[in-house]
């Protein structure tokens, strides 16, 4: 294996790594830097949790000089994945002196303006701000001499392709663009290659594996309020040591959260309706050593979060993809995982399908209900005081299905392929339940 030593890299940057405890480069860091150092164009497809970020930050950075105003761009989905991908460029980058700013819509623009007007290298951000930035013309694209398209798929998923297209119309022909995601499909590629020179295409690991083989699968069947039930016998038999648990509606968050917090866990609470400051505030608590996150998709691309030992879909997505984007959140960088869900009995057909998507068997469990009944109680409660307060949602576990009293969710979902939570940053919403993109890219 290629150390980082025998890469060509900056001193500045070898610091950096060793100070940070980068020891040994990552299969897709070992195939990909050098090829960012020789000046190619790539399209990566490598599994979540892979060194993906640090394959592209570490090249460009040792690239990049400090008298270069916006020199690198580096799109990203989601606006905590540009906090996260941030973090670790300013880590990599303290030595060298580069400055880095991140972008990204919820948070004072004004600020973001100040940044960049203090001058800047490397910029980090989702399409929807910095398309803003630009045509308040604070963000000058005529430097930019690395473009990078991280977690490109779901930009695509999520209805970014034309805000994308059009940022790169933007940017200088000569420049070098990379693109980094976890599946290549055909209708990505044929889009993105027009704007490449001659790309590479790496895939990093087996095309079949779409995640990785440390992480082992399980599954119980449950209904309604009796789904809390498994949740806590599950924590008490298999006592997962930091874990997310993802439900797939504000509100099951929120019960899920309150259940726990009864029980004396540590527990923290992610979803799109939470201030950028709380879901901040969230994260951060999770990383320094909270037990639980509760969170709905928000949290299933692109964070990386080390020492996660389960993840748990309290609820299960009828979009097969879903799940192997959130059991991603485990098993980081060669580590062992669980991925633990919770099936309701009507939903039993997903198993084999995400069987067959994700290259996986998924092994049934037992789990003893029966000393966790009363939750079943709590639950009850606290959704009849719900419905006494005007909240005519409570909790239903299936964002399809008619809530009670035969009223309709639709459109209300907070799901990965849908709900504002997923779509903030300038995409496209959603129109009569269907992503509506035209595909400029």
């Amino acid at each position: 294996m290629k150390e980082f030593e025998a890469m060509n890299l900056r001193q500045e940057v070898l610091s950096a790594l060793k100070r940070i405890n980068f020891e040994t480069p990552t299969e897709v860091q070992e195939a990909v830097i050098p090829l960012i150092l020789s000046g190619k164009d790539l399209m990566v497809r490598a599994k979540t949790g892979t060194g993906k970020t640090g394959a592209f930050l570490i090249p460009i950075i040792s690239m990049v000089n400090k008298d270069e105003r916006n020199s690198a761009m580096i799109i990203v989905p989601t606006r905590e994945l540009a906090l996260q991908v941030s973090e670790v460029a300013m880590q990599l980058s303290k030595e060298s002196g580069l400055g880095v700013v991140t972008v990204y819509g919820g948070a004072s623009i004004n600020y973001q303006i100040n940044r960049l007007r203090r001058g800047t290298n490397i910029i980090i951000g989702t399409p929807g701000r910095i398309i803003d930035l630009i045509k308040q013309r604070e963000l000058k694209t005529e430097g930019i001499k690395f473009l990078v398209l991280d977690e490109a798929d779901i930009m695509f998923d999520m209805g970014f392709i034309e805000d994308v297209g059009y940022i790169i119309s933007l940017l200088p022909q000569r420049r070098q663009t990379m693109l980094f995601s976890a599946t290549l499909p055909v209708s990505l590629l044929s889009i993105v290659k027009k704007h490449m020179h001659e790309p590479e295409r790496l895939t990093i690991g087996k095309e079949e594996e779409v995640t990785v083989s440390t992480i082992s699968h399980f599954y119980t069947l449950a209904d309604g309020k009796e789904k809390f039930s498994a949740l806590l016998a599950y924590i008490d038999q298999y006592k997962p040591q930091k874990a997310i648990i993802f439900s797939q509606t504000q509100r099951g968050a929120d019960l899920v959260y309150d259940v726990l917090m009864n029980r004396g866990f540590q527990v923290t609470l992610l979803h799109g309706g939470l201030t950028q400051a709380k879901r901040e505030h969230s994260l951060s608590n999770f990383r320094e050593g909270m037990q639980f996150m509760i969170a709905t998709n928000v949290a299933s691309r692109g964070l990386d979060i080390t020492g996660i030992s389960d993840i748990i879909n309290f609820d299960v997505s009828e979009e097969v993809s879903v799940y192997v984007h959130r059991v991603g959140r485990s098993a980081r960088m060669g580590a062992e995982g669980r991925a633990f869900s919770i099936f309701h009995h009507r939903d039993r057909y997903l198993i084999g399908e995400i069987e067959n998507f994700a290259h996986i068997k998924m092994q049934p469990i037992e789990l003893d209900l029966a000393p966790y009944r009363d939750v079943e109680t709590y639950i009850k409660s606290s959704y009849s005081q719900s419905l006494r307060f005007g909240d005519r949602e409570g909790y239903r576990g299936h964002p399809r299905r008619p809530m009670h009293g035969g009223g309709s969710m639709h459109g209300r979902s907070h799901g990965f392929r849908g709900g504002r939570e997923n779509s903030a940053q300038g995409g496209r919403f959603k129109r009569r339940g269907r992503f509506h993109s035209r595909q400029h890219f």
